[in-house]
């Protein structure tokens, strides 16, 4: 495959860069641990174009895909700006529009567009039963169960919830109004939620999407974590260039220099089995194997680098008052995301078992 990106992708990337430089601070993202959220700023990417680009037309969007999707998810990263667009684009919109009708579009995805509404999305993580189980009920369903760690739960409006039904699983779609949220707190934001679903109604079910929703996902969070660890590396090599010991710069030390290349290898490890799962997933190929592997090396090399960057940091980089720390935790959230390294190599062993060729 073809590794440059598209005029529109660096369209699009570009776009987001200027407004998050512009508007993602130190007093916007707030104490270490909170918020999780920028309602402003989410507005201005909305209106800006960034939220509707890679949207189909016919929900009003810009016609762009997922290639577009995984540009600005990079640039997210790389901010670490407090914004839904995973949630709330890649997967809940993005499902909405392909696998609702109009009258859903209308409901959910329009808010989307326009930076109004924020959309969850609680699928249980890899190889897990389901959180959450479904019973007919008349003409529509009967939902139970509740889910943890709900990423953007805290502050959604509607949420796509997999259930166990009778033989197998579907995708459901509720309002915020028929669901109990628990705020709660991870490693990085307070943007998470308990989701409890206490026989709650809903006629609305989208299908069994899950492994769609599950693999677009997966291929988000290695866009993210992309956009964290290049990020992260460009501040820890320009740290090395200036910070002195013994006399001498860090990064005159051999040893140092050994860690950042070994950095800059993993960062490009994790875009370029990035941009080939994508790329696959964006044509409908088939891509299980190829997005393991990517969430494989955004999970080892996420992990590594954001390591060597709190090492060659030294004192500073474990204050949580200081700007890596931010790519650090938010380095180690993405890992764990979807599975972390051993979860993938796991799935990719049984999907090889499955289809040896």
């Amino acid at each position: 495959m073809d590794f440059t990106l598209t005029e529109a992708q660096q369209d699009l990337a570009s776009l987001t860069r200027r407004i998050l430089t512009d508007k993602v601070t130190p007093d916007v993202l707030g104490p270490h641990g909170s918020g999780g959220f920028d309602a402003p700023l989410w507005t201005s990417l909305a209106q800006a174009g960034v939220v509707d680009a890679a949207l189909p037309q016919s929900v009003g969007g810009g016609g762009y895909g997922l290639l577009e999707q995984c540009s600005v998810l990079a640039e997210i990263g790389r901010a670490v700006a407090p914004v839904p667009y995973l949630t709330s684009v890649v997967m809940g919109a993005a499902a909405v529009a392909r696998f609702g009708d109009g009258r859903l579009a209308e409901r959910w995805v329009v808010p989307v567009l326009r930076g109004d509404h924020v959309l969850a999305v609680a699928l249980p993580d890899y190889g897990m039963p389901c959180g959450f189980t479904a019973e007919t009920d008349g003409d529509g369903w009967r939902l139970t169960g509740a889910q943890t760690a709900v990423p953007s739960g805290a502050f959604a409006h509607g949420f796509l919830v997999e259930a166990a039904i009778d033989g197998g699983r579907q995708v459901f779609l509720l309002d915020s109004d028929s669901v109990t949220v628990s705020p709660q707190r991870t490693v990085d934001h307070a943007d998470a939620a308990l989701v409890e679903l206490s026989g709650a109604k809903s006629a609305v079910s989208l299908g069994d999407i899950g492994e769609w929703l599950r693999l677009r996902g997966t291929i988000g969070v290695c866009a993210q974590q992309l956009g964290v660890v290049e990020r992260a590396l460009e501040l820890t090599a320009a740290y090395a260039g200036e910070r002195k010991q013994f006399g001498h710069l860090i990064g005159s030390f051999q040893a140092v220099r050994q860690r950042l290349a070994d950095a800059y290898v993993d960062v490009e490890a994790v875009r370029l089995t990035l941009w080939q799962a994508a790329w696959r997933l964006s044509e409908g190929l088939p891509a299980a194997e190829e997005v393991a592997t990517a969430k494989f090396w955004a999970a080892e090399a996420g992990h590594r680098v954001a390591h060597t960057a709190v090492h060659i940091h030294g004192g500073v980089g474990i204050d949580v008052d200081h700007t890596l720390h931010r790519y650090f935790v938010a380095a180690k959230r993405l890992e764990f995301t979807f599975g972390g390294a051993t979860v993938q190599t796991r799935g990719l062993g049984d999907l090889l078992a499955a289809d040896p060729a």
